[in-house]
């Protein structure tokens, strides 16, 4: 909460992808786009859902939930990231970077979470097809959704807290485009043993206990659609996990390819970049992956695209 001279710590200094001032104008664009494409696509998607009553499934339930939460995750760290760019000013608000730091591990547990019950929602679906609608009735659907939320702020909160105790060396430069708890834990004076042992731990039981949770579902998902004897039927039942399955492939395979990657490098900007790829890139995927492979989504994306339209025209019409 100090830096080691006892001066109050006002602020750190993000420094980005690249400190190359011919880049800036490259990353700016860049990023504006797909911060813009992110929030776009994930929002016609919980419009397509909210809109058409045939989506008001447990399944669709999940699906705007973790388009919301996509939304939210890229707004914690882009906008920011945009700020500094633009106004050529790296540094951010000790309590902004606080603030950062809790937003982005709610929202990060919460796209965790959400995948994992996904995944159990599609196990029920092809396991037990018969008692589906009994099993994820609407109360287990917004029990399941409000657990996550309650278990991801308080995880949140926790670490929040935790940052809140310790002490800050004078240097405050963070080699990231966004707060991120280990880079502040490594930047801390004091000592930061007990900070360690409970993000690893964190780690191991959030993180690896839903993706044990989704490859236990999986296991069972796979055995039963090989036990099913016509092809039609197997094609059936995996397509309607297939959009899930791209989806959780993304996000472990980018996320813990980041974090396996870069162990060497974490403190390097080499860390920052492939962080892009869990943080930016996957959330803007999601979108393309669920409407591209999901006829019921594009059938309900076109008539909120065609409602658009023809509002768009009537409005045109009125003001002639």
């Amino acid at each position: 909460m100090v830096q080691g001279n006892d001066t109050p710590t006002s602020e750190f200094l993000l420094l980005g992808l690249s400190e190359a001032p011919e880049l800036q104008p490259v990353l700016f664009g860049l990023f504006l786009c797909m911060y813009l494409i992110t929030v776009l696509g994930n929002l016609l998607i919980i419009l397509a859902v909210s809109s058409n009553s045939h989506l008001h499934t447990p399944m669709y339930f999940f699906l705007s939930n973790l388009s919301l939460v996509d939304i939210c995750f890229t707004s914690t760290t882009i906008p920011k990231m945009l700020v500094n760019i633009q106004t050529q000013n790296k540094a951010i608000s000790y309590a902004g970077c606080i603030t950062q730091v809790y937003f982005f591990l709610l929202f990060g547990v919460l796209d965790n979470f959400l995948l994992t019950v996904m995944a159990y929602d599609r196990f029920v679906a092809i396991c037990h097809p018969l008692q589906y609608t009994n099993i994820m009735n609407p109360q287990l659907c917004g029990l399941l959704v409000l657990m996550s939320w309650i278990t991801s702020s308080l995880y949140s909160l926790l670490q929040s807290l935790m940052v809140l105790q310790l002490s800050f060396c004078a240097d405050l430069k963070i080699p990231h485009f966004f707060c991120e708890l280990s880079q502040m834990s490594q930047l801390a004076s004091s000592d930061t043993f007990l900070n360690d042992m409970v993000m690893y731990l964190a780690a191991g039981l959030l993180a690896g206990g839903p993706l044990a949770g989704i490859l236990y579902s999986y296991s069972k998902i796979v055995t039963s659609i090989c036990a099913i004897s016509s092809a039609q039927g197997k094609y059936k039942a995996f397509s309607t996990c297939a959009s899930h399955l791209s989806v959780v492939s993304l996000f472990y395979g980018t996320s813990l390819g980041v974090y396996l990657s870069s162990a060497g490098t974490h403190s390097s900007p080499l860390g920052a970049i492939a962080s892009v790829m869990y943080t930016v890139f996957t959330p803007m995927l999601n979108p393309f992956i669920y409407s591209l492979r999901n006829k019921d989504i594009k059938g309900a994306l076109k008539r909120v695209l065609g409602m658009a339209s023809t509002k768009g025209t009537i409005v045109l019409m009125l003001k002639m």
